[in-house]
């Protein structure tokens, strides 16, 4: 009786570590009160003091710099897909004299949702349902094959 009640209990603990959430920082993690010390006027070297590398910079220098500092939080569940909870987006532009133009701070809800797998450019007004392509692709092969036959 007791070896079966000990694997119940030890089957019911594994069952609860399943269950909990996996949480996963990845990125940047910011200081506490780290944006707040940054200042228009400031070079590029007092902000890489202050928030340290950048996670990437802007790919077009045209009119100046930009650091991002880009921070991702997912949660996952056993066999589940993790899930993005959290996403910060700490943004620095300089002018060309590297001297701190603008700041800005994103969250998660700032940003849209990009597939990038696809080779397709979704263009709006231009979405169909299957039966519009089924009678759309249905009446041209059929005038292409009355032409045909005659």
């Amino acid at each position: 009786m007791k070896v079966s009640r000990r694997f119940g209990l030890v089957a019911i603990a594994l069952v609860m570590a399943g269950c909990s959430p996996e949480i996963n920082r990845r990125g940047y993690i910011a200081k506490p009160g780290a944006f707040a010390q940054l200042s228009e006027g400031m070079s590029k070297s007092e902000v890489e003091g202050i928030l340290g590398s950048p996670s990437t910079t802007a790919s077009i220098n045209f009119q100046g710099d930009s650091y991002y500092y880009i921070t991702s939080i997912t949660q996952g569940r056993a066999f589940l897909s993790p899930v993005e909870t959290n996403r910060e987006v700490i943004a620095v532009r300089f002018t060309k004299t590297d001297q701190v133009e603008g700041m800005a701070q994103y969250g998660l809800s700032d940003g849209k949702i990009i597939n990038i797998n696809t080779r397709k450019t979704l263009i709006a007004g231009n979405e169909f349902s299957i039966l519009a392509e089924i009678f759309r692709g249905k009446g041209s092969t059929g005038d292409s094959m009355l032409k045909r036959k005659m």
